[in-house]
């Protein structure tokens, strides 16, 4: 019989990005993607051009960050952990959420969004995720917490 897993690691992944952290008090919203392009679980999500649309172009109208979808089917060669083009994309408005940082992160500090919709501490040419503050550190780019309370 082959064996499968040989190695463990001492403790299992806290989390991954999009997911929701807690149980803390939430709101969440439903929009529809405009994107040709997928966009990953964990991501800033703005305003779109329709009624109910929303889109990970970085500009005006930050909605919220989009919560993965665990039942998101993958359908002929889709990207995975990405909601595709007309998907139907969960936000979380407020609570808290694991997100993948591009940077060392502090608890407490400022959340701001790169152009390329990497999530970010530094306000430097970046668009500011207005009320949402690191609730976790990294000592580099990885897996932390944000919340919006």
């Amino acid at each position: 019989m082959a064996v499968l897993q040989t190695a463990y690691t001492d403790q299992v992944a806290p989390g991954y990005a999009g997911m929701v952290a807690n149980a803390e008090t939430s709101n969440r919203i439903s929009r529809t993607n405009e994107d040709a392009a997928s966009f990953p679980f964990g991501r800033a999500v703005f305003r779109g051009s329709g009624d109910h649309g929303c889109t990970a172009t970085v500009g005006a109208g930050f909605l919220g960050i989009s919560i993965a979808h665990e039942t998101l089917g993958l359908l002929g060669g889709a990207t995975p952990d990405a909601f595709p083009q007309y998907a139907t994309v969960p936000i979380m408005t407020l609570g808290v959420i694991w997100v993948n940082t591009s940077v060392a992160v502090a608890k407490g500090d400022q959340a701001y969004t790169t152009s390329a919709g990497l999530i970010t501490n530094s306000a430097s040419g970046n668009t500011i995720l207005t009320g949402w503050f690191f609730d976790t550190s990294t000592a580099a780019a990885g897996l932390a917490k944000l919340a919006k309370r």
